[in-house]
């Protein structure tokens, strides 16, 4: 995650973060070992390149490649042996990928016509979102990245469905004058691109360090007992937020020392029922049935010995635990897992007469009597 003090001011089109350390500075040049070189574009967009040239490169280097048709310019980014093993992570079928080669390194005239090409990217990007409404065309235009040599165009749009671009880029093609290319992304690709302010208070992940994408499901959430409140756990995208991922391997790993299911305790005083899970800090809330004495906290060893004191058929006694009485646990908290949260879910019916899922009364209640 991003440190303190870290430049917000976004050099060359790329991430700010990768513009404030150098985490790889130490890392030995390998560029001898594999003529494979990844080159960084405008946003997040990535390709591989080869080196056929021989030509000495270091990273952030801005160098001009191929491209079908024309020619780029981009930064570099990985070389050596890291590029190749960031190849073999990211393309899964090699033997059909296409590749270009790099011609050299940026010129000053190179620079200055990327330089106009990109300025014309905000104009041509209002323009074009103008002729697809009057169109009448279900998509949003997302962004538009001009290639370096300054004749050809990738528009980046959003649809739910089809579109039918073919008067589209016939309009596109006489009001610019340039090559066009239509290119679909998500929501999680365009709030990278044009980057934004999260929840946390800081700039988006996506559009600062965080520059792959992997996918995020509901079980991360549910794994580090995070609130069952949906719009607590979306980001700017509507998706569910990156960060989720961020810690669970250490929730998984610290929830390797869990049994798998954590049963009732059958005390001297009653059977006491599982209630909360802290998970790092490996502690256990249990409540008596029919709340016939207070909430008590155990530790995982504890719980563990009193199961193991059930399985022989004893009931071990409590009494030194019920003076750490829980305290009252904010569910919005990481890590505390409540058993409200894998309750059956309740249907309601609101004033369109569609049906809502809520999780818990306590969703209900938060809301309001209904109108």
């Amino acid at each position: 995650m991003a440190c303190n003090g870290c430049n917000t001011n976004i050099d060359l089109d790329r991430p700010a973060m990768l513009g404030t350390f150098d985490w790889m500075s130490d890392i030995p040049d390998t560029s001898h070992e594999s003529n494979i070189v990844e080159i960084r574009f405008k946003g997040t967009r990535k390709e591989f390149f080869k080196n056929e040239n021989g030509i000495s490169l270091k990273r952030d280097e801005l160098v001009v490649v191929s491209c079908n048709p024309g020619h780029d310019v981009g930064a570099v980014s990985l070389t050596g042996r890291l590029a190749e093993l960031q190849f073999n992570r990211k393309i899964k079928k090699q033997d059909r990928y296409e590749w270009n080669k790099i011609y050299r390194k940026a010129t000053p005239s190179d620079v200055v016509k990327w330089e106009e090409a990109k300025a014309r990217e905000n104009k041509v990007m209002i323009r074009s979102r103008q002729i697809a409404k009057q169109l009448n065309l279900n998509m949003k235009i997302g962004d538009v990245e001009f290639r370096g040599d300054n004749t050809k165009a990738i528009f980046y749009y959003i649809a739910d469905g089809r579109v039918d671009f073919r008067e589209l880029i016939k309009q596109y093609s006489r009001e610019f004058m340039i090559k066009i290319e239509m290119m679909q992304i998500g929501v999680r690709q365009e709030a990278g691109r044009i980057g934004g302010i999260g929840s946390c208070g800081r700039s988006l992940c996506c559009s600062t360090w965080r520059t792959d994408f992997t996918s995020i499901t509901s079980d991360a959430a549910v794994k580090q007992g995070l609130s069952p409140n949906a719009e607590k756990m979306t980001g700017r995208c509507g998706k569910l937020k990156c960060c989720l991922t961020f810690e669970l391997d250490q929730y998984l790993e610290a929830q390797a020392d869990f049994p798998n299911e954590l049963l009732s305790i059958e005390t001297d005083r009653g059977l006491a029922r599982h209630l909360k899970t802290d998970i790092l800090q490996k502690k256990i809330w249990y409540k008596y049935e029919n709340n016939i004495g207070p909430i008590f906290e155990l530790g995982l060893e504890d719980v563990k010995k009193f199961l193991n004191l059930n399985k022989r058929g004893e009931k071990p006694s409590i009494d030194g635990f019920t003076e750490k009485k829980a305290p009252e646990v904010n569910m919005m908290n990481v890590g505390i897992l409540d058993q409200k949260f894998f309750e059956k879910p309740v249907l309601v019916k609101n004033n369109k007469k569609s049906l809502v899922r809520h999780h818990s009364k306590a969703i209900l209640e938060k809301r309001g009597p209904k109108q």
